[in-house]
């Protein structure tokens, strides 16, 4: 399940942490205000938090500053060994949206930049699977790209081919991104109340609500 990608992650490891930083490259406004955005889901997080997509580490690392309990997912094993250098005592299990250990106890799942490797069938897989993983009252808190409606997707993709941002032009006409109309109708269908909340040009955080 969005296991095409992976290569991409172990090549983008070593530079990921610079990448997101970096305020003069074609993912700029991606990764506008980031770090206030990891803080965002981490600020909502509570009890037991199960995080996909761990990459790098960076919101794993808030999530314990707030004295939370993570367990973590990563499918790609160079982000796992950077996440471990940060974070030595951390768990994280080789595996993606629809394929982690059997847990038990988790209040929340939380991701950050990675829901949309899924495409639309897979995401409302995932989504099933996550209300049997979550506690009663648990909930699921993923910070991604997403478009307001089809209209803003197709407009992002035209800016980036006007700018010459090819990596960009070649995510967005090759990833999975979906409108929050979409992504609302895949967790709503699944059992979940769903909100979001805008926090950049591309970023939205998805709070869905078991």
């Amino acid at each position: 399940m969005g296991k095409e990608f992976l290569s991409v992650f172990d090549e983008w490891s070593t530079s990921y942490d610079e990448t997101v930083h970096c305020e003069k490259n074609e993912y700029s406004q991606y990764f506008y205000k980031y770090d206030e955005i990891l803080n965002l889901v981490a600020d909502k997080a509570f009890g037991n938090v199960l995080e996909f997509g761990v990459g790098t580490g960076n919101l794993t690392l808030k999530l314990i500053d707030r004295k939370l309990q993570v367990i973590g997912v990563d499918p790609s094993r160079a982000m796992r060994e950077i996440a471990k250098e940060k974070i030595p005592d951390i768990q994280v299990f080789d595996g993606d949206f629809d394929s982690y250990p059997d847990l038990k106890d988790i209040d929340c799942i939380v991701s950050s930049f990675a829901f949309h490797h899924l495409n639309n069938k897979d995401k409302s897989i995932s989504a099933s699977k996550f209300l049997t993983t979550l506690n009663t009252k648990g909930k699921i808190l993923f910070a991604d790209v997403v478009f307001e409606n089809v209209e803003s997707y197709e407009l992002a993709v035209e800016e980036a081919k006007g700018k010459g941002h090819n990596n960009v032009y070649r995510d967005l006409t090759q990833e999975y991104y979906c409108t929050i109309p979409e992504l609302e109708e895949i967790f709503a269908s699944n059992g979940f109340k769903v909100e979001f909340t805008k926090c950049n040009s591309y970023v939205w955080i998805m709070e869905a609500q078991k």
